[in-house]
């Protein structure tokens, strides 16, 4: 995925399970998430470009999913994993890929985003996995950026009128753990 992200050079970051595993401890997933800055006008010649790469949706109407939700669901044939790749649009994920830290994988090398951004996006998911991630990010990097992290909760809380995330969030926080 990262070869073909770079040949097409577009910025890029593997977020989710594999990013939590690569900044805490390993854990399970069923997929492999990333968040690309990607214009929607070239979603169809990235799409079709992912084929040489072993790429290739997983549901019929691909581009019109990607229209309507700015995400590609996409399977890496030789592997038989689940890809899923969110179009970046707004100033925080912007900010995200631009934070991302270059790390190395055997051969080759992954962007990861900072501990903060990861905890923003497991907070705004917020399901039960997710505050896991989030409170084993907090055991394991104590020198975390809470007022980076507040900030952009409550922007997403206030957005979607659910300050319940924000109110979570700052339990977690509270909580040291």
């Amino acid at each position: 995925m990262t070869l073909w992200f770079k040949e097409r050079d577009v910025p890029y970051s593997i977020i989710g399970g594999i990013a939590v595993a690569f900044l805490v401890t390993p854990r399970s997933t069923q997929d492999i998430d990333s968040i690309v800055w990607l214009d929607l006008d070239h979603a169809e010649d990235f799409l079709n470009s992912g084929a040489r790469f072993g790429f290739v949706p997983r549901i019929n109407d691909a581009l019109d999913f990607v229209k309507r939700s700015r995400v590609l669901l996409l399977r890496h044939e030789p592997s038989g994993l689940d890809i899923d790749i969110s179009l970046a649009a707004t100033p925080f994920e912007w900010e995200l890929i631009e934070h991302t830290r270059k790390t190395s994988l055997g051969e080759f090398d992954i962007q990861l985003p900072t501990p903060e951004d990861i905890i923003v996006m497991k907070a705004i998911a917020a399901r039960e996995i997710d505050y896991q991630d989030i409170r084993r990010i907090l055991d394991v990097h104590k020198d975390l950026d809470h007022k980076r992290i507040k900030y952009w909760v409550k922007q997403f809380a206030d957005v979607l009128e659910m300050p319940e995330l924000f109110d979570n969030l700052a339990e977690l926080l509270k909580s040291g753990i």
